[in-house]
């Protein structure tokens, strides 16, 4: 039986994405990641993933842009052959986005359109089209948000793509279940340091103001978190939302 397990990931290549690549291959997976724009970062994630005895290799894609799906998805399975030699991956990640900080009487249909097509219809389609790749008995795992339980002023479009997220989730859960595959949500509170939150001594000291445990959340809160839902340890659980903040808003 083929031991071998490979996880897509979508913006995998800085931030949370990169930092649930480096998790996942110190605990024995390959990774195939996604980015938008920066060659250089990618290829140095991918040194950093095959530093640990990995095979790893980076891909661009635009998760906004659905029309680029296919060619993605037939560039990525000459890649599983040549690279993984197999023709199925295990885990899908979808962690590739960005944020908007707009106010309800700002954001503009443009701005929404933005967060739909990131967020929202690209996760889906791309998810759509990727089952036919994905491992039976394999793992989802969509990236979400704090702001799609909590409240905060400015960030409503985002917010709501994310609250979307983990509703479609649980009908992945629901219906991929009869071939074994888990479907769960993590929901990061408000994460520094490579990511696209907005960052400043000000906005830091916000956040660690709200947090139980007093700071702000970094990147290695969460990859080992997406782990660990991709681990036999949490076979048992689907269709959840695991939301890690350090406790915002308890």
């Amino acid at each position: 039986m083929n031991t071998q397990k490979i996880a897509l990931i979508t913006g995998g290549s800085r931030g949370i994405g990169k930092n649930i690549a480096m998790n996942l291959a110190q605990k024995g997976v390959d990774i195939l990641l996604t980015y938008r724009s920066n060659k250089a970062e990618a290829e140095a994630t991918v040194a950093a993933i095959q530093s640990f005895g990995r095979k790893a290799v980076a891909l661009p894609l635009d998760t906004s842009q659905t029309s680029g799906f296919p060619a993605f998805f037939e560039q990525a399975k000459v890649l599983l052959q040549d690279k993984f030699a197999t023709d199925r991956f295990d885990f899908l990640i979808n962690n590739a986005g960005t944020s908007l900080s707009a106010p309800v009487t700002e954001t503009t249909e443009a701005q929404f359109d933005d967060m739909m097509n990131i967020h929202l219809k690209g996760v889906y389609f791309f998810t759509q089209q990727a089952l036919a790749h994905l491992r039976d008995g394999g793992r989802i795992v969509n990236i979400s948000s704090a702001v799609s339980r909590q409240t905060f002023s400015g960030v409503s479009a985002y917010a709501i793509m994310k609250g979307a997220i983990d509703v479609y989730t649980r009908y992945l859960a629901l219906e991929l279940g009869p071939r074994g595959i888990r479907a769960n949500v993590v929901a990061p509170g408000a994460i520094f340091g490579g990511s696209t939150m907005q960052d400043s001594p000000e906005m830091r000291q916000f956040v660690a103001g709200i947090t139980a445990l007093g700071r702000v959340g970094l990147p290695d809160d969460i990859g080992g978190v997406v782990a660990f839902l991709c681990s036999e340890d949490a076979k048992w659980v689907n269709g959840q939302r695991l939301e890690v903040t350090g406790g915002v808003g308890l």
